[in-house]
């Protein structure tokens, strides 16, 4: 086993080790070896964190846009320095090959590096009075501390958007990682901490709900929260901000449709749409995840779509030959084979996959899955798999097949494949959701807007538009005498 640091809180630039009495058991999925125990942050540990936080925030909010672009310059200059090790320990906690860990590393220093771009343009704007001698100005401020709240499907990528935006804006940030893959984001917060940020503008914590999210979301001073995870914790997190109004961005999971109509180059659908479905185990909340294609091609469809499958390599993501690492945790792998089992239930046709690989013995592997002939009522079609299992559904009419995609209350992101810009333009703006990929699968880019609609929640991160949400507007009117 490679040498493995437990992982330590960072609060004032010092790492710390929790001092709550519950050690969690970091795992790495393909081998089900222990790496190392994680100590959350107990009650006393989040109280120095808020108020560290409280004084980085009063420290940070001094320092000028183009001060603070260039602080955020240099954070990501340090990640792109340390990527081989970051990207190292995110495929040892997360199971996901090592050039997909390379890429989400190098994506993390890109939204640094995109946020800084967005730090120098924040300027004010005047407004004409309506009488002689008056003026009115609009200004920028941050919101002050953020609280962030991250998954850990990309440990890397969802800290690193929600941090930079925040430190942009002139907030502190409170990071709390999932505790799944937490020496990966700890060695991104030190890049932080190692550029020179104040005592306190960022902090890193772990622990319980309990203890560490539930004060935390009750302190009037944390004043923004962003989260990226499941609807249910979603909701729980809208209650309890509603006491203390803070300002709020959701991202809460998907099941993104693909409809590929007609006129589509199925060949090219198949690849581009199996290559993103098995992207990370299927563990991608914009991941397709429901393939309606047209009866004529079907078929074709479906084919291509099992090559794909069958030519991934699936083994420990540290070997660079592997192409398909195993589910990040157990429950996950339990739910892949629940989906397949119910599926298959309901009459199912397994064309590919379907179970663990019987020839790897230790691991949360399991196999791409291809199937076809799903009842409607399966639940893979349902509830968002997060699992390497994917549902081929024809169908003989555009409308039909808008309509199955708008049938969920999900609505993060879809994809559509056509030849046709008329046929592109229709369904893509009858489709519901946040996001869509016309002939790509890919959506999400630091310059591009990330978020849903529906029950995928509110708010944006990336894009030009989502450092607003980190900043409020004060209108100052003066009358000159």
């Amino acid at each position: 086993m490679m040498t493995y640091q437990a992982p330590a809180l960072i609060i004032g630039n010092e790492l710390r080790k929790g001092r709550s009495r519950s050690d969690f058991a970091v795992i790495n999925p393909a081998t089900e070896e222990v790496l190392g125990e994680l100590a959350f942050a107990s009650g006393a540990d989040v109280a120095d964190a808020l108020a560290s936080a409280e004084r980085g925030f009063a420290e940070w909010r001094k320092v000028g846009p183009w001060a603070r672009s260039d602080m955020l310059r240099k954070i990501a200059g340090l990640i792109r320095e340390r990527m081989p090790e970051i990207a190292r320990l995110l495929t040892m906690e997360v199971g996901k090959p090592i050039g997909e860990a390379e890429a989400e590393v190098i994506s993390g220093a890109e939204h640094f590096e995109w946020a800084a771009d967005q730090a120098r343009q924040l300027s004010g704007e005047t407004v004409n009075s309506r009488g002689p001698g008056g003026r009115g100005l609009m200004t920028y401020e941050p919101v002050g501390v953020v609280l962030a709240l991250t998954a850990w499907n990309f440990p890397i990528n969802l800290s690193a958007r929600k941090i930079c935006m925040a430190l942009a804006a002139g907030c502190s940030v409170i990071v709390r990682p999932a505790e799944e893959a937490p020496a990966c984001v700890v060695a991104m917060v030190q890049c932080c901490v190692d550029a020179g940020l104040p005592a306190g503008a960022i902090t890193l914590l772990f622990g319980t709900p309990e203890e560490v999210i539930a004060p935390l979301m009750a302190a009037p001073s944390v004043r923004k929260v962003s989260f990226t995870g499941s609807t249910r914790v979603g909701k729980i997190l809208i209650h309890q901000s509603a006491d203390t109004v803070k300002r709020l961005t959701m991202e809460l999971g998907g099941h993104a449709p693909v409809l590929v109509l007609e006129d589509a180059d199925v060949a090219f659908a198949a690849e581009t749409a199996a290559l993103a479905k098995f992207r990370n185990s299927g563990q991608v909340c914009a991941a397709p995840s429901r393939f309606y294609v047209h009866e004529k091609l079907a078929d074709e469809f479906a084919d291509g779509f099992v090559k794909v499958a069958k030519r991934l390599k699936l083994g420990n993501g540290l070997d660079r030959s592997v192409t398909m690492g195993p589910m990040t945790t157990i429950r996950q792998r339990d739910r892949a084979e629940a989906l397949v089992a119910d599926a298959r239930q309901r009459g199912a046709n397994i064309l590919c996959g379907g179970g663990r690989p019987a020839d790897i013995n230790a691991g949360y592997f399991f196999e791409p899955t291809v199937m076809t002939n799903v009842h409607p009522d399966s639940e893979i079609l349902r509830e968002e798999p997060f699992a390497p299992v994917a549902p081929i559904l024809p169908f003989s009419d555009v409308e039909e097949a808008i309509a199955r995609s708008n049938a969920l209350e999900a609505g993060l992101a879809s994809y559509l494949f056509t030849s046709s810009l008329s046929a592109a333009t229709m369904v893509s703006e009858r489709i519901e959701a946040g996001m869509v990929g016309i002939n790509t699968c890919v959506v999400a880019i630091p310059e591009g807007p990330f978020g849903g609609v529906k029950q995928s929640g509110y708010g944006r991160e990336g894009g030009p538009t989502a450092i607003h949400d980190y900043l409020n507007i004060k209108f100052t009117h003066t009358r000159l005498l």
